[in-house]
């Protein structure tokens, strides 16, 4: 719960003027929109807000991308209407009811309609004239509570749910209120939305009714990032209920980094981004648990524990799965080129619509997979079309669309060699994955 602080104008001005910085990867920092090429840190950098800490300032020797925390800062502020839109203002969810579902410090000090969450638009025109190969998000968040409050944040990429950013920041804890960087990855769905004239971030609760505020200081998009504040993770995988470590067991975070347990249960990853982080820890027959780490550049965080539990387990298609099984949906077709499910798959759908409504702790990756015949750059965005229109087709089910991942894999996965009719009609294929249970 955060705790209401009267803020003194001249520490307020002194730190706003120690914040006016310029350095190789950013520019000025008081600019509100700014694009740079060729940096250490991306071929490209389009930057919406200033660097400021909602005002605030930060010392002359804090790095905001170090991964350290800002200290605790006082609230209300008053708005400047030069900031960019959607940074430096304090915003309450939509879906907020005073006085129903609990409320914090920042909710209880602004008011309606100042304070509805606003999306942060970023540019695009710079981006058409350089070839893309993966992009990242950064955003330097403040006092998102979603563990204490119990919030439900979605997160919006020109209206397309970004789901893992979604899960990172329902694991977010902070008080004070503290700001920190976090750093997103866009998937490779969202990565097409970079061919449009601009990203239209927008981050909202609409469902828990919960006075969870929020603010965003900055947001960064880096086109072919390159990680260059970067610290490891050490850690344990153990079994909940034991207390024996589980070999072979898998660590993970959002960017792609994993490392594998030791016999001992030991793991240690490296070069992971500073920020706040979210690792996963899985093994076959358990359920698989998530905890938040501050990574800070330079160090080493070595107090991570993982306890994984063992999974439960669920009949589906008359299989017996646990988290982390997949198995191939039967009867889901597409006629050559197209996205268009046809009325076996729809119907296929249907019985997986009918479980997760059963089921409805249960999350999934739907995968698409083709032949080889033809670009394989194509097939990889032919099988993301396809395994989008069966996540549409249960969304329209009934289904949260937050429960599904997607991903497209085109000819990089097959199942049999593409040396024969029969052999290629086994690639062409969607998959199902258990990813929670």
């Amino acid at each position: 719960m955060k705790i209401f602080k009267l803020l003194l104008p001249f520490l307020f001005l002194s730190l706003a003027a120690q914040s006016q910085r310029s350095t190789e990867n950013d520019g000025d920092w008081s600019l509100q929109q700014l694009v740079l090429r060729n940096t250490a840190e991306a071929d490209l950098m389009i930057r919406v807000g200033d660097i400021d800490n909602l005002g605030f300032g930060f010392d002359t020797d804090f790095n905001p991308f170090s991964g350290r925390s800002t200290w605790s800062h006082g609230f209300p502020w008053k708005v400047n209407t030069t900031d960019a839109r959607g940074t430096d203002r304090i915003m309450i969810p939509g879906s907020f009811k005073n006085g129903m579902f609990g409320s914090d410090g920042y909710t209880g000090t602004t008011s309606r309609p100042a304070n509805l969450p606003q999306s942060i638009s970023i540019p695009l025109t710079d981006v058409k004239s350089v070839k893309v190969d993966s992009a990242a998000l950064q955003l330097f968040i403040d006092d998102f509570q979603s563990p204490s409050m119990k919030s439900k944040f979605q997160v919006k990429i020109n209206g397309l749910r970004f789901t893992e950013a979604e899960k990172m920041i329902s694991r977010i804890d902070q008080t004070g209120p503290i700001g920190k960087l976090i750093t997103l990855r866009l998937t490779p769905e969202l990565l097409q939305k970079l061919s449009g004239d601009s990203l239209v971030i927008s981050i909202d609760d609409p469902v828990s009714k919960v006075g969870d505020g929020f603010a965003i200081d900055f947001v960064k998009l880096l086109i072919n990032p390159r990680t260059i504040y970067k610290g490891s993770i050490r850690g344990k995988i153990i079994d909940m209920d034991t207390r024996e470590p589980i070999p072979g067991a898998i660590a993970s975070v959002e960017d792609g980094s994993s490392a594998i347990a030791d016999a001992e249960g030991f793991f240690t990853m490296e070069n992971i981004p500073a920020g706040l982080n979210i690792v996963k820890g899985s093994h076959t027959g358990y359920s698989s648990q998530l905890k938040q780490v501050d990574v800070v550049d330079g160090e080493t965080n070595e107090n991570l524990e993982l306890e994984l539990k063992r999974s439960g387990k669920l009949s589906f298609n008359n299989k017996t799965l646990q988290e982390g099984d997949q198995l191939i949906l039967n009867n889901i077709q597409f006629d050559v080129n197209s996205a268009v499910l046809k009325p076996a798959g729809k119907t296929e759908l249907d019985k997986l619509a009918a479980f997760l409504k059963q089921n409805i702790q249960v999350e999934i990756q739907l995968s698409g997979h083709t032949s080889s015949e033809g670009s394989a750059a194509l097939n990889r965005e032919l099988s993301l079309k396809r395994v989008r229109s069966c996540k549409d087709y249960l969304v329209a089910k009934g289904i949260d669309d937050g429960r599904i991942s997607i991903r497209g894999f085109g000819p990089d996965m097959p199942l049999a060699p593409n040396d024969t009719e029969v052999n290629r009609a086994k690639n062409r294929r969607v998959e199902m994955k258990l990813t929670s249970l």
